[in-house]
């Protein structure tokens, strides 16, 4: 193997990893109170971040951590639900993807889509043996997308300061 082919590719614009799900809520999909589970929407979450991460990365990407999900609204049956993810972040092997869930409600098509959930997720790519690789950088495009990387660097920043903690205070305890 050459050093140049070893090499982590070339930086991909934030735009690059964006995609977009969507799915129609069915009956199969509602909790004891009539509306849909949330572990339905934490799959669906999932499913969009784990693509936005493997488009990005160039190849298989696993979830390491969900970091947050905020149910903001319900989501009921007959709703057409758009997930929309892309990469906020990246850093040697992991990367953070953020996911925006939008309803179009069945009973008001004509209304402006409402947001129901948003998520950030933390994958780590990995290679055919399943060992962590490196990852391409993220290129923020616009101040939006600088904000959120931003945003992501804090996020990240914070959960391994709380690992930090949690393995001094159970090697204390």
């Amino acid at each position: 193997m050459t050093e140049q082919s070893a090499a982590v590719p070339s930086g991909k614009p934030t735009s690059y990893s964006r995609v977009t799900l969507s799915r129609i809520m069915t009956a199969i999909d509602v909790n004891l109170y009539g509306t849909v589970h949330g572990g339905v929407l934490m799959k669906f979450v999932d499913d969009v971040a784990g693509a936005a991460a493997a488009r990005h990365s160039g190849g298989t990407a696993v979830t390491a951590a969900i970091d947050e999900i905020l149910f903001v609204e319900p989501v009921r049956v007959g709703d057409l639900v758009h997930a929309h993810a892309q990469v906020n972040w990246t850093g040697q092997t992991s990367m953070e993807v953020g996911v925006k869930v939008v309803a179009e409600r069945w009973d008001t098509a004509e209304d402006e889509p409402i947001r129901v959930a948003t998520a950030y997720l933390v994958f780590v790519a990995v290679d055919v043996a399943g060992a962590p690789r490196e990852v391409r950088p993220v290129l923020p495009e616009t101040p939006h997308d600088e904000r959120r990387f931003r945003e992501a660097e804090i996020r990240r920043e914070h959960r391994l300061a709380r690992r930090r903690a949690i393995q001094r205070a159970r090697a204390s305890g």
